[in-house]
């Protein structure tokens, strides 16, 4: 579910979060003093949490890790297309430092 919130254009997406009660209590006093509801005070929160991780070495490196897996997984999947259109094999779309990577 998307909601336009603050009129800008921006489509928010509704997102429960179960959290302790001391949390909860702590989150909303933050939001007081802030002078904020707690759900801008948890987007912000999470807005900040998600460009720190962005940052975070072990993170970007797991990313590529993943990133990897996609491509190897979608290669397989574009081979198996060309043998069932025709037995030939699908172009690589890889780029020749990964071609040369994975040699």
């Amino acid at each position: 579910m998307s909601e336009n919130i603050n009129g800008q254009g921006a489509a928010y997406k509704v997102l429960t979060v179960r959290t302790s009660e001391d949390t909860r209590a702590q989150l909303e006093v933050l939001a007081q003093l802030n002078e904020r509801s707690v759900t801008e005070e948890t987007r912000l929160a999470l807005e900040h949490w998600v460009e720190k991780s962005k940052s975070d070495p072990a993170v970007l490196k797991r990313a590529e890790q993943v990133r990897d897996e996609i491509e190897r997984e979608a290669e397989t999947k574009r081979n198996a297309i060309a043998a069932v259109l025709g037995g030939k094999r699908a172009k690589s779309t890889r780029s020749p430092k990964q071609a040369a990577f994975e040699a």
